[in-house]
């Protein structure tokens, strides 16, 4: 019993150097912080430990704005509102909240991207409110003490700054942020184009294989055309050599003059034989049957010692090579099946009937005793039944014969029935043929 393997587990070592970036760039805010923290004399010590917290939880935030963004997100604003409720002291390492907003407009969630969107102008508005705090606190002439020059001019110019203030964070924020989206944007073209660049292969590869498919069915047919075409020409041939070997045997011995004209006749009717096979196997193309055609096989079938009585009702009409063709070997193989099949001692009746299409019919009596019958008689016939059923076709593929009949003749807009009938004289075999005498219109 087989089972599906169980999907292999990423090396360890494999999601270290996964998250080596983002520790990096935690360790790296970290780093800075802290000698923020520790190397002004902004802060007293009593808030150095709280600092600390704050600086660790922006460095968290930067290290997960790769693989969680949205969880850099929360926090983000988790300490945000710490900050303005503890009334803490803005920090240097705050910055890296451009690396958050990066992040989440790259790699985040359309919820995560969305979020992050409303964010950056609510995270300018608290700059300003922090800012203003600080500017009507006393706190501002503690910063003052630490960033002297740059504070004093800002503080100088009034209200004013504060807004400069809020501008400066939304550009904080919104550049990476806008980066962000717009590296996504191009990784999604390329995603996509990457994704075209294998439909189109795979497109190129079922045309491939359907042009395959069709050489092969192509091949098929032609071979199946071709097993066909020599299948009636040699299986007529044989079965009129056949006959006229048979009837030599009850020709007196003295009668020498009968015997050479049988002999010649099975010479006429191998060499005619060969000639067709010749033309079947170097063709690429259906034989089409010479004018005449049809009569020349009642004849054939004559000259071998059958009594075939032909009849035509209706004018005869100039048919395309393509369907003369499809009557010729029609009729061959109908012929074939009343020599091999039929009594002697009966006549084959042979039917052509014009009336807006060549209606072709042999009947012939059935040669019960002679042997158990071929398998396409068999198939054909089946079993004994006093009504005159017609019978069901053969099963594809199933032979040459009489179902290669019927696969010429639909392949044209014809059709085949074939009956067999219990009679006085015996049971008889009656196969009928619609053959068009104009073209399929293309």
């Amino acid at each position: 019993m087989s089972s599906t393997p169980a999907p292999a587990r990423p090396h360890p070592l494999d999601d270290w150097r996964r998250w080596a970036p983002d520790l990096a760039v935690g360790a790296l805010a970290v780093l800075v912080g802290m000698l923020e923290v520790l190397g002004t004399e902004l802060y007293p010590d009593e808030s150095r430990g709280g600092l600390t917290v704050f600086v660790l939880g922006f460095a968290l935030a930067a290290g997960l704005s790769r693989h969680a963004p949205a969880i850099a997100l929360v926090l983000v604003w988790v300490l945000g509102a710490a900050q303005v409720m503890t009334e803490t002291r803005l920090l240097l390492v705050e910055l890296s909240v451009a690396l958050v907003a990066f992040g989440c407009a790259r790699w985040g969630r359309p919820a995560t991207v969305w979020a992050s969107a409303l964010s950056i102008p609510a995270g300018g508005l608290v700059v300003v409110l922090a800012a203003a705090w600080f500017a009507d606190s006393g706190a501002i002439h503690a910063v003052l003490r630490a960033y002297r020059d740059p504070l004093e001019l800002a503080y100088s110019l009034g209200a004013t700054w504060q807004v400069a203030i809020g501008l400066l964070a939304l550009a904080i924020l919104a550049v990476p942020w806008l980066a962000g989206l717009a590296l996504r944007f191009l990784a999604r073209a390329r995603d996509s184009r990457a994704s075209q660049v294998v439909a189109e292969d795979e497109a190129a590869m079922a045309v491939r294989e359907r042009e395959q498919a069709e050489e092969i069915a192509r091949l098929r047919e032609e071979q199946t055309r071709l097993a066909r075409d020599v299948h009636d020409v040699v299986g007529h041939s044989l079965a009129v050599i056949l006959a006229q070997a048979e009837s030599a045997q009850y020709l007196p011995d003295a009668d020498t003059t009968a015997l050479k004209k049988t002999m010649s006749t099975i010479a006429t009717s191998a060499r005619s034989s060969l000639q067709d096979v010749r033309q079947v196997l170097t063709s690429t193309q259906a034989p089409v049957a010479a004018p005449g055609g049809l009569d020349e096989l009642v004849e054939g079938v004559r000259a071998a010692g059958h009594d075939v009585r032909a009849s035509e009702v209706g004018t005869p009409r100039p048919m395309p090579p393509e369907l003369e063709t499809v009557a010729f070997r029609v009729l061959q193989e109908m012929l074939t099946n009343a020599i091999r099949h039929g009594r002697r001692d009966t006549p084959v009746l042979v039917e052509r009937h014009w009336d807006g299409e060549l209606r072709l019919e042999v009947r012939n009596s059935i040669a019960v005793a002679a042997g158990v019958p071929d398998d396409d008689l068999t198939r054909l016939i089946g079993a004994v039944d006093p009504d005159p059923d017609p019978v069901p076709p053969a099963a594809p593929g199933a032979g040459h014969g009489l179902e290669g009949m019927r696969r010429r003749l639909e392949a044209v807009g014809g059709r085949l029935d074939v009956r067999r009938r219990e009679e006085a004289d015996g049971p008889t075999f009656t196969a009928t043929a619609w053959v068009p005498t104009r073209g399929l219109s293309r």
